[in-house]
């Protein structure tokens, strides 16, 4: 070996070693990964291609010139997850504890710029302590390269981020910007500043943990999309993700291998209780439509009175927004409103069919929910749903009343084929409500008003609490057994499976945001 070779080879083990420094988070040294570990489990076995693995940074202030580390903490490159092109970035936090440098930023945009121009989903593993202060500027200018592409990349290529360390100050926007957020539980965090600023300004104690940790983000602010133990279950949580997306949005997601059968499920028609005011548990349904153990939730932890995620049906890829009952009795709020408009967006941005499973009596009603802006978000969820051209089905279980049926993908707003149980109630309101408001006066005449509102309470029941006024006026295509549901939405997204729509020419919408 010449003496150029062998000083090549010492250079690119020099840096695969990084920067030697030991991690400061030693209460979870055991649960995390170094940025190539983490790589290597992400990836097929020998996949993997570094790209910029000899770049060093250019500071010379501040002593930076005598500490210069190969890849400048940043391992980049290219490899393949289940045989499928992915680029990837893995922040190392033993160089420099991961800071983000001009020539890191550079590296970093270089593998999005690759994504773009060949089509495939950029995955981002950070660990960083956020901007490398000795660089000052060009550090900050180097987070806005990085926000440019993310915004340039987005409905172009799937982006996932996974937070596996530290996420603090504007280093927190990149990820907002991507798809979907994986955080670790105790050992990652996000905010924009910490809990010594807070303290300082506005005299709160609390923890980095409180603050802005996998669980925080999870169950009150809904940043994070997923939460995992630790660095392998938050990678094995990335690839399942994969699983579902296709590689850009030019095209559709992979079509697993599925022989039909007896395709009868008895199980649902027992799902929903006899009295419309008792619960039930949404997932009953999900789980007797889909391909077993197909279901992958997406913001399990938030808003938990709609449910969003993936599954497949007959092996097709497919996007699920439903009610849950079994929280604020289904209805739509704001948070809701704004994770099911989300998802929406992301499943029409890369041709994933969506499936939405309506039982919902209406907006969630108060002071807290119209200062908070329920016009605005309920109406993201109404624009999202009507402006989405991929194949769009509908199955009405019990409730959809008032305002809040045309928002959950009614026929009146584009919806490909809706379908409704027997159970299903199409109305302005419940028959209560409705028999107080038409029939005032009647029973306020009445000998006994308790008793007239019940009879007038049955009879408004009879003539809309079921579906078939709105199958008779054909806003709904089908009223179908609950057992016959999967076949019934098998063969309509086969239908749709060619499904073509061009909207009218625009830049683009402007989504109430």
């Amino acid at each position: 070996m010449s003496d150029t070779n062998k000083q090549l080879q010492e250079k690119i083990a020099q840096a695969k070693l990084g920067g030697g420094q030991k991690r400061i988070d030693k209460q979870h040294e055991k649960k995390k990964l170094t940025a190539r570990e983490r790589i290597e489990y992400l990836l097929d076995e020998g996949s993997f291609e570094e790209m910029g693995i000899l770049v060093t940074h250019r500071t010379t202030e501040f002593g930076m010139d005598t500490q210069k580390f190969y890849g400048d903490g940043v391992v980049t490159g290219y490899g393949t997850i289940d045989e499928r092109l992915v680029y990837v970035f893995a922040q190392d936090f033993t160089v420099f504890g991961g800071s983000l440098s001009e020539t890191h930023a550079e590296k970093i945009c270089k593998i999005m710029d690759h994504a773009m121009r060949v089509g495939a989903p950029v995955i981002g593993l950070n660990d960083s302590g956020g901007a490398r202060i000795q660089e000052g500027v060009r550090s900050l200018g180097g987070y806005a390269d990085i926000f440019y592409r993310n915004v340039q990349a987005s409905g172009v290529v799937p982006q996932i981020s996974a937070i596996m360390g530290p996420c603090a100050g504007g280093a927190v926007y990149s990820p907002a910007m991507t798809d979907f957020t994986l955080m670790v539980q105790d050992s990652s965090y996000m905010f924009v500043t910490g809990p010594n600023v807070v303290k300082t300004v506005t005299n709160e104690n609390v923890t980095s943990e409180e603050l802005g940790g996998a669980r925080t983000h999870a169950t009150k602010s809904g940043v994070t999309h997923f939460t995992a133990s630790n660095d392998i279950v938050c990678l094995e949580q990335v690839k399942q993700l994969l699983s579902y997306l296709p590689q850009n949005n030019q095209s559709k997601p992979e079509m697993l291998p599925y022989e039909l059968s007896e395709e009868l499920r008895e199980e649902l028609e027992a799902v929903v209780p006899d009295s419309s005011n008792k619960p039930y548990d949404m997932h009953s349904v999900i789980s007797g439509i889909i391909d077993e153990e197909s279901f992958f939730e997406v913001h399990k932890d938030y808003a938990d009175n709609i449910i969003v995620g993936f599954a497949r049906l007959g092996g097709r890829s497919i996007g699920i927004v439903a009610n849950q009952p079994m929280s604020l009795a289904g209805v739509l709020d704001v948070d809701s409103s704004k994770k099911g408009a989300r998802f929406v967006r992301f499943c029409d941005a890369f041709n994933i069919p969506l499936l939405v499973l309506v039982d919902v009596p209406g907006f969630l009603p108060g002071t807290d929910q119209e200062w908070n802006g329920i016009i605005l978000n309920g109406a993201k969820l109404l624009y999202a749903l009507s402006e989405a051209t991929v194949p769009r089905v509908t199955l009405i279980t019990r409730k959809a009343y008032g305002g809040a049926y045309d928002v959950m993908n009614s026929k009146h707003i584009g919806a490909d084929m809706n379908f409704a149980w027997p159970t299903a109630e199409i109305a302005v309101m419940g028959a209560k409500g409705a028999s107080e408001i038409i029939f005032r006066r009647e029973i306020a005449a009445a000998e006994d008003p308790e008793l007239k509102l019940s009879e007038k309470e049955a009879e408004y029941a009879e003539a809309f609490a079921n579906p078939f006024k709105a199958a008779q006026r054909g806003f709904i295509d089908e009223v179908i057994q609950p057992k016959d549901s999967r076949r019934k939405l098998m063969k309509a997204f086969a239908m749709l499976e060619t499904k073509n729509v061009e909207g009218p020419k625009r830049k683009h919408g402007n989504i109430p945001l």
